[in-house]
């Protein structure tokens, strides 16, 4: 594994947690695809599968008091945030006990009291939000972070150059972590930009940038401290570039037409979990019996999640226009 300077903070129980993490969102989404196909979710759903190591390797090195923006593939990164995976079942089934009371289903995601501001379903849409809140809070003068993740796809769109931009000319703590998965929707990266080393659009605004590989944990981890530390300290934006791979297809709905399967099948060596899992195993720090007991954890997680989606409540009619306008009383 890369990232020789954290080796003092892979403790066993360090290492146990990170692929608990990554296996963990990967069983959710398993289970999500699933009840998916028997229409117990509907409307769009799009899988993280293959990404795990960007959320799991980010997001806990934040601070409570810091912001989460994401994109629509956004489940791995609300689970790490903290967000009770029963909420985020109820919400995909659209129950009023979901994480927006059933309103905004798989890509809207948001939780106030974990700081987790979306699931937001315009591409580029969380990166002008995640500039806002960061503006806000340098105006209050509060020490906080805000990360904002979001997929290449995104950088072709104004809303990137534009937050970027901003950030650089007034000083904005965002942590922008892009997610390239080299295919944004269905298109690949060579295809759609003419420049594929992201991070390079990041230094043509005089941001600090670098790229880290995204399908291993550990490296992505130590970038995400390096970065958050220097944003905590500079109170300036920095560029993180994880180089990834989406195993499913963009979307449920998506065929895939666009890549070969053997490339898939390819990537799928030296995805996230096998890639950890296997380096754990070699280097003696994780035994049969852990595992055992991390997918029994999991599993159980999981069953109690769809019980209490399957038992939630759907929203009174006489309330579905509230929250459409603001309450002029307020």
């Amino acid at each position: 594994m890369s990232a020789a300077a954290d080796k003092p903070r892979l403790s066993r129980a360090h290492v146990l947690d990170l692929l608990k993490q990554m296996i963990r969102i990967r069983r959710f989404e398993d289970k999500c695809a699933e009840l998916y196909t028997r229409e117990k979710i509907r409307g769009f759903l799009h899988l993280y599968d293959g990404e795990e190591a960007v959320a799991v390797g980010v997001i806990p090195v934040l601070e409570k008091r810091d912001r989460v923006v994401a994109t629509y593939r956004e489940h791995g990164h609300a689970l790490v945030r903290g967000v009770p995976m029963t909420a985020v079942l109820a919400e995909m089934y659209g129950r009023l006990e979901g994480c927006s009371r059933g309103r905004g289903g798989s890509m809207h995601l948001f939780d106030h009291a974990s700081n987790f501001y979306g699931g937001n379903a315009i591409v580029g849409g969380g990166l002008p939000l995640a500039a806002g809140l960061a503006l806000a809070d340098r105006m209050r003068g509060e020490p906080v972070v805000t990360a904002c993740f979001f997929g290449e796809g995104a950088v072709a769109e104004g809303e990137f150059h534009e937050s970027l931009n901003l950030a650089a000319l007034w000083g904005l703590p965002v942590l922008f972590v892009c997610e390239n998965n080299l295919y944004a929707m269905g298109t690949a990266l060579a295809l759609s930009e003419s420049e594929t080393d992201i991070q390079r659009k990041a230094a043509c605004y005089r941001i600090q940038a670098e790229a880290v590989d995204g399908m291993d944990v550990v490296a992505v981890e130590a970038a995400g401290r390096r970065a958050v530390h220097a944003v905590r300290e500079t109170g300036k934006p920095y560029f993180l570039e994880c180089r990834t791979y989406r195993l499913r297809a963009h979307s449920m709905f998506d065929a895939q037409l666009y890549r070969d399967k053997a490339e898939v099948e390819a990537w799928r060596l030296k995805e996230p979990i096998v890639r950890f899992q296997g380096w754990l195993e070699a280097n003696r720090m994780i035994h049969a019996d852990d595992l055992v007991r991390i997918e029994a954890e999991i599993a159980a997680e999981i069953a109690e999640a769809v019980a209490f989606a399957e038992s939630g409540t759907w929203e009174p009619l006489d309330q579905l226009t509230r929250f459409t306008y603001a309450d002029k009383a307020a």
